[in-house]
């Protein structure tokens, strides 16, 4: 049988989804830019990438020479192809305006050029996750720079996600609004190659992923609900559960939505006045898409998170996501 590659998949999506093919190209070239990626972190010490640039961004993080290189590649790959009225990510404080001599096209593309750059250092999986939003009428019309309102838009708006894991394989997983797939990279080949057709999580799970350093700080209902987690088949919930923690949001999501699981990032007592660590724009939209459309939950602890409405492209969020049966319980203790 001949195999399905990224390419044929988004042409046949084309034809029989009405994917538009402005839309399909955009993709094609973030994939091309995720295969760079991958190639420089492979490299690692050989290529002189590792360690830190010295520099912080916007949120006051340091950055590794990796999150600088991969997010030159990203606006590099995209910024004249015609797709695009914008970009933005979490490494630049601003909107990127496309330059003046390329054309502008519908979309808007945001996204986290390296998740999990802490790891990098250890030889341990990064990822880049990346959203696709429609421009709005009113800014497309607009000869000006590109404002930042444009961006936000509540992740219901978004017409695809998906992120890249650079692991023992580099995997592209994507959404476009009808289920979940997964293209494994064929290096000999070059080519993202379908080898997950329909990604599904679990609704039930006896796995959970959260920073139990941080337990001193949390709220009263993640403390009662990892409590009774750890409480096992004696506790309320009567099994026993397993913890992982890769500190990647993307190898975290990513195990999810191989075996089920449940991911959380809760606000805690720290920094009171920002609701959570993660980036709504960059981080929590795209991956609650997919994990949404793999049939999984996600919430901030009181609400959808797809439905936040966002107010700045740096907006933090709590996080909850996986399998649906404990997304909801988490959710209700803290409703309650």
């Amino acid at each position: 049988m001949s195999r399905v590659t990224l390419s044929r998949y988004l042409i046949e999506q084309t034809r029989s989804n009405n994917t538009p093919a402005d839309l399909r190209f955009l993709i094609e070239v973030v994939a091309r830019a995720c295969k760079e990626i991958s190639h420089a972190v492979s490299k690692g010490a050989l290529g002189g990438v590792l360690g830190s640039m010295g520099t912080e961004n916007v949120q006051g993080e340091v950055q590794k020479k990796l999150d600088v290189i991969s997010n030159e590649i990203l606006l590099e790959a995209n910024e004249w192809g015609g797709h695009l009225a914008g970009m933005a990510s979490e490494e630049m404080d601003n909107a990127y305006q496309i330059p003046g001599k390329y054309p502008k096209g519908a979309y808007l593309l945001v996204f986290d050029p390296l998740d999990g750059s802490s790891n990098i250092d250890v030889n341990v999986s990064v990822g880049t996750i990346f959203s696709v939003l429609r421009c709005p009428d009113e800014y497309l019309s607009q000869n000006d720079s590109l404002d930042e309102q444009a961006f936000l838009q509540p992740g219901t708006k978004q017409v695809c996600a998906g992120y890249a894991i650079y692991g023992p394989q580099t995997m592209l997983v994507l959404t476009l609004g009808n289920g979940v797939k997964g293209f494994t990279l064929d290096r000999e080949l070059g080519s993202f190659v379908l080898t997950h057709d329909d990604i599904r999580i679990p609704e039930s799970t006896a796995e959970f992923a959260i920073n139990m350093s941080n337990s001193r700080h949390w709220e009263p209902p993640v403390s009662r609900y990892v409590e009774e987690l750890l409480a096992g088949e004696e506790g309320p919930l009567g099994k026993n559960y397993n913890m992982r923690w890769v500190a990647a949001m993307v190898a975290d999501v990513h195990r999810i939505l191989t075996r089920g699981g449940l991911f959380m990032y809760p606000r805690d007592s720290r920094e009171p006045s920002k609701p959570g660590k993660l980036r709504l724009m960059y981080e929590a939209n795209p991956m609650s898409f997919i994990v949404e459309q793999a049939g999984g939950v996600s919430t901030n602890g009181l609400e959808r998170i797809l439905d936040i409405q966002p107010t700045s492209l740096h907006q933090r969020v709590a996080v909850y996501l996986g399998s649906k049966e404990e997304v909801e319980r988490v959710t209700a203790y803290h409703q309650a």
